[in-house]
């Protein structure tokens, strides 16, 4: 590595817990992110705040304690901002402010933590004063081991090693980050409730739903034709790591029960995991039996526990099923055992049994060899923690093979590791159980010293394999076996494997309560469960943000195709690193490479958009079908109101001309113009003329102008045609004055108008008659000629 250059200073800050933590986005770090640009030697002391983008990072309840600036993530050359928090250790690149995941960390699941100091190269007649490395390795549960570079003299790392060194130790259940973030908007179910749920399920009593009153009352102790639920362990005083209800025998009493337990480590007695529903075998789980150095120790109450999961087979003369005894160590150890007073069972004192033993390794062996393996990923990975990967490891590089440098570097295989040897007995031994019980209605018991780890693993994978129900978000429980099972039978689990890892992770960052404690004692002594939030309602509001589509979700999920046991064939139990979860800190771009489930969820996602472009299209051409039948009603409309005032217009036309010929009649001369006025020239005498035809037009008309001369003048009358309903209208009131059918309120008993014409006659007649009185019986007829 080449001299650093220096360059301009910049700044660093370190505070201690409890200060003010702000922080703006202008105030970024300077540089490239890498080595080269880093000054090591000039310090300013001047303190930088916590940038205030960092706010949408933090969880709820997350405090910031420590932080550093400068600070270079080894593994990709890349400079940011580390800070320590309540919860996790938290690295923000100095570019983009951007989470950098393989640099951020949850305290919990950091294993173990050291400073490294490395000597860095240095330019020619430089070389005493070139400075060191100030190194911090973190190695995770999760697979992952990083480094973090610091600035020398700046203290930084101290702080950040101290930081780390009283959150990843607290001194009690109280300093967790999931009990001090109380209270949680994912707030936990009754554990309780959920167990009774489940054994009410086993039993078939699918109508019966637990509750804090039925625990209360002990209501809860209900049976079928073979299995009770017990209350014997409610106190947790004959066993504290077990439930505080148990499914036995129902031909077992309660007594009986006390006295099976002794005879057991740690008082784990036979319990029932899990029913058959249709050939009642069952399968069982407890510790390994207090036989003795000699082997010659027998409980008469265990023997008869035992011999009591074998219940008749179907049928009224079919013998009593077979039991099998799996033992999960190896032959020699369950001997081994026997100098400490444990040991395994004896066929010849057991009904109808047989003694298997699975040669499983303990936790112990295992956890060494996950060590082995994150080791080996960590050597041969793309994002190496020796810092080479940018060196040795760019173009077309794939995992497999390269660099073998590495600080942590202990195997040089895979199968170095026994990683996969662990994976597969553990396969094979749930497989073996769940053909048994499947193929051969057999009862299976199955533990191992202090009957958990190896047996939980076992139980719990051969429910799975057993019982479509487990294989869903509602029953499911277990990790990496579980995702080979998922690669041998994708169309048989409801999650995919992005659930398991985030499962996972949330299991070893113990951000919620529900798998704290060592049992359910414990966790109810603790108030776990009403102090911290959890992971199931988590994991299913991630869920419910995106439905079905979610990654969470198997693509292939087919239950009909699967609705059986699942039986895997012995040849098909050679598991292969789960990518998923090993790779994806080592080589993120493999873990993702070639997987099926991930571009089906790709073209299911371009599918799922062209559905909603095409149905986002239907109803554009549905509101625009819509549209058009609206515009053509609407105009169907027009014509109908169009046609309707035509017909009033050829009315009022006939109305027009009947007024017309009624004024005529009076010897006035009538004058229509296009705006719809009227004119009456009058040119008969005066004293002619009725005296209410004159006086009413003459009162009415507002607009029009009235003319007076003497005898001979004419008389001038302006009309405004309006419609007849108006009472302002002058032949309206000539109508009203003329018209004998006229109603007082104004309205017209004539229809159509019919009085115009009737009108014109009456006025003729009117006038005629008017003229007859006039008329002097000395006055000729005719006139002579």
């Amino acid at each position: 590595m080449a001299t650093p250059k220096p360059r301009s200073g910049r700044s660093t800050s370190l505070r201690e817990p409890g200060d003010n933590i702000r922080l703006t986005e202008s105030e970024k770090i300077e540089g490239t992110g890498s080595w080269e640009t880093l000054e090591w030697t000039k310090i300013e002391p001047a303190p930088r705040s916590v940038p205030e983008g960092l706010l949408g990072f933090l969880l709820e309840a997350e405090q910031v304690i420590v932080e550093g600036y400068g600070v270079v993530l080894v593994n990709t050359d890349e400079a940011g901002t580390l800070f320590v928090t309540n919860y996790r250790l938290l690295f923000l690149s100095e570019g983009s402010r951007n989470i950098i995941p393989l640099g951020t960390i949850p305290l919990a699941t950091i294993e173990k933590f050291n400073k490294i100091a490395m000597k860095l190269p240095s330019a020619p007649r430089q070389s005493d004063r070139a400075p060191s490395r100030r190194l911090l390795q973190v190695i995770g549960k999760d697979m992952r081991i990083i480094v973090f570079g610091f600035r020398p003299r700046t203290k930084q790392r101290r702080a950040v090693f101290d930081a780390l060194v009283r959150c990843t130790r607290p001194v009690s259940l109280w300093d967790l980050y999931a009990v001090s973030s109380r209270p949680s908007r994912f707030s936990n179910t009754n554990p309780t409730v959920r167990l009774l749920n489940e054994y009410f399920r086993l039993l078939g009593m699918v109508s019966c739903n637990a509750s804090a009153s039925s625990i209360e009352d002990g209501s809860y102790t209900v049976s079928n034709e073979w299995w009770r639920i017990s209350a014997v362990n409610s106190t947790y005083t004959m066993c504290p790591t077990y439930p505080f209800a148990l499914l036995v025998p129902k031909c077992i009493s309660d007594e009986e029960v006390l006295q099976a337990s002794t005879f057991r480590a740690r008082c784990r007695l036979p319990v029932i995991s899990w029913c058959h529903p249709g050939n009642g075998a069952v399968l069982a789980r407890s510790s390994q039996p207090l036989v003795g150095l000699m082997m010659n120790m027998r409980s008469n109450a265990d023997e008869k526990l035992v011999a009591s999961l074998c219940t008749h087979l179907a049928g009224p003369k079919q013998p009593r099923r077979k039991l099998y005894i799996a033992d999960a160590r190896p032959r020699k150890n369950a001997l081994a055992n026997g100098a400490m007073g444990g040991g395994s069972e004896s066929s010849s004192n057991y009904f109808q049994s047989e003694i298997v033993f699975f040669g499983i390794e303990n936790i112990h062996a295992m956890r060494d060899s996950l060590s082995r393996l994150r080791d080996y990923l960590d050597t041969h990975g793309a994002t190496s923690s020796d810092g080479m990967s940018s060196f040795l490891r760019h173009g077309g590089w794939t995992w497999g093979g390269g660099n073998l440098s590495s600080m942590s570097a202990s195997v040089s295989t895979l199968g170095d590791t026994g990683w996969l040897i662990h994976v597969q007995n553990v396969l094979a031994g749930s497989a073996w159980i769940a053909a048994r019980i499947a193929l051969e209605s057999a009862s299976v018991l199955v533990h191992c010293s202090d009957g958990w780890d190896r047996t939980t693993q076992l139980i719990s994978l051969a429910n799975l394999l057993l019982d479509p129900y487990y294989r869903t978000f509602k029953g499911f429980q277990w990790v990496d076996c579980v995702s080979q099972l998922l690669r041998m039978y994708p169309f048989a689990f409801e999650f995919s494997s992005a659930f398991l890892v985030d499962f996972l992770d949330c299991v070893l960052s113990c951000r919620f309560g529900n798998f704290l404690c060592n049992s359910d004692k414990e966790r109810q002594q603790s108030d776990i469960f009403d102090t911290s939030g959890c992971l199931w309602m988590y994991l299913a509001d991630l869920r419910a943000s995106e439905g079905s589509s979610h990654v969470h979700y198997n693509l292939f999920y087919e239950p009909s195709k699967h609705e059986g046991p699942l039986l895997p064939p012995a040849a098909a139990l050679a598991p292969t690193l789960w990518p998923q979860f090993h790779l994806r800190w080592a080589c993120p771009s493999e873990a993702q490479a070639g997987e099926v489930e991930a571009q089906c969820r790709s073209l299911a996602k371009k599918f799922s958009e062209l559905q909603k472009a095409k149905e986002a299209a239907e109803m554009k051409a549905k509101e625009i079908a819509a549209t058009t039948e609206s515009l053509s009603a609407a105009l169907q409309n027009e014509k109908q109101i169009s046609s309707s005032a035509m017909n009033l217009a050829k009315r009022a036309t006939k109305e027009s001309a009947a007024i017309k010929r009624a004024i005529q009649s009076l010897g006035c001369k009538v004058h229509f113009s296009g705006s719809g006025d009227c004119t009456v020239n009058i040119e008969s005498n005066q004293t002619e003329i009725p005296h209410k035809l004159i006086q009413s037009p003459s009162k009415r008309e507002s607009d029009g102008n009235m003319m007076q001369n003497d005898d001979k003048s004419d008389l001038s009358v302006s009309i405004t045609v309006i419609d007849e309903v108006d009472s302002n209208n002058p032949i309206t009131k000539v109508c009203e004055s003329l018209c004998p059918l006229r109603s007082r309120d104004g309205g017209c008993r004539w229809p159509d108008a019919g009085c115009a014409q009737l009108g014109s006659q009456f006025v003729g007649l009117k006038a005629n008659f008017d003229a007859f009185d006039r008329l002097s019986i000395y006055d000729s007829y005719f006139r002579s000629e």
